[in-house]
């Protein structure tokens, strides 16, 4: 069985015929099912998979990403589940694998690991070539990217209570690409709360992404009275947090962004 088979829980999966019905809980995951082609299978996605538009908006919802509808998902009758080891619970994935007959399960821990993402979804779904082309893509973009003058960088997903992301994530992974260092240095919780008082003078940026909380341009002035010193800009959470395919337009995001 080819390796390209085992998904992140260590389970192989037989390659799937044409008649493959997918149900996919991880947003940035179904729009890497439909650049694949494989979108006439996809019957079911969460409120949170928005990408691409056109597409999905015609697809039955089954929830969100952590209050799934299991009785929803039953009544489409899918062979193939699709759920993440951070988006999805432990219990979504043990409750679907009673009924779904296959449970695929990712954990891409940084941007090199779409690669392997790419090539699993490809085998186990008859996309080998549209994966490789992926792959080729996502080389190309990484190839591009060129290491700034290390910067200390601190990235805020929320606001009130404040929280960042520890250098444990694949955002921290992705940002380091461009030399950045994701405060706190070290950190248990993988999203902690912090305080900005705490981080004058100690880093060199703010980051305020456009998720999980929405920051506008309102928030700068109070951040950047917090965080003295420190350069306080906005920028695309989806650009920097979600794997799949759009991690190579993300990754060619971050080189702009990076160099202005």
């Amino acid at each position: 069985m080819p390796s390209e088979l085992r998904d992140a829980a260590g389970t192989v999966h037989e390659p799937a015929g044409p008649d493959a019905r997918i149900v996919c809980l991880v947003p940035s995951i179904t729009e890497l099912v439909c650049d694949l082609g494989l979108a006439k299978q996809l019957v079911g996605r969460t409120g949170f998979c928005i990408h691409p538009w056109e597409t999905v908006s015609k697809i039955p919802k089954v929830g969100g990403t952590k209050d799934v509808k299991l009785d929803r998902i039953r009544s489409l009758a899918p062979t193939h589940a699709i759920v993440n080891v951070d988006e999805n619970t432990r219990e979504i994935a043990e409750a679907l694998g009673e009924f779904v007959p296959h449970v695929v399960v990712t954990h891409p821990l940084g941007p090199l690991d779409n690669l392997k993402l790419y090539r699993l979804l490809g085998a186990i779904f008859g996309r080998v070539g549209e994966a490789e082309r992926l792959c080729g893509d996502l080389s190309g973009a990484l190839g591009d990217l060129d290491a700034e003058t290390p910067q200390d960088v601190l990235y805020l997903i929320w606001r009130d209570p404040w929280m960042t992301v520890s250098p444990d994530t694949y955002i921290a992974r992705t940002l380091a690409l461009v030399g950045w260092r994701t405060h706190p240095l070290r950190c248990s919780d993988r999203y902690p709360e912090v305080s900005l008082s705490d981080y004058a003078g100690r880093v060199d940026r703010v980051l305020l992404s456009s998720e999980p909380y929405h920051f506008k341009e309102h928030h700068l002035p109070e951040v950047a009275a917090a965080v003295p010193g420190a350069d306080v800009s906005l920028i695309d959470g989806e650009m920097v947090s979600w794997y799949g395919s759009r991690a190579i337009a993300g990754l060619r995001y971050l080189a702009e962004f990076a160099a202005r």
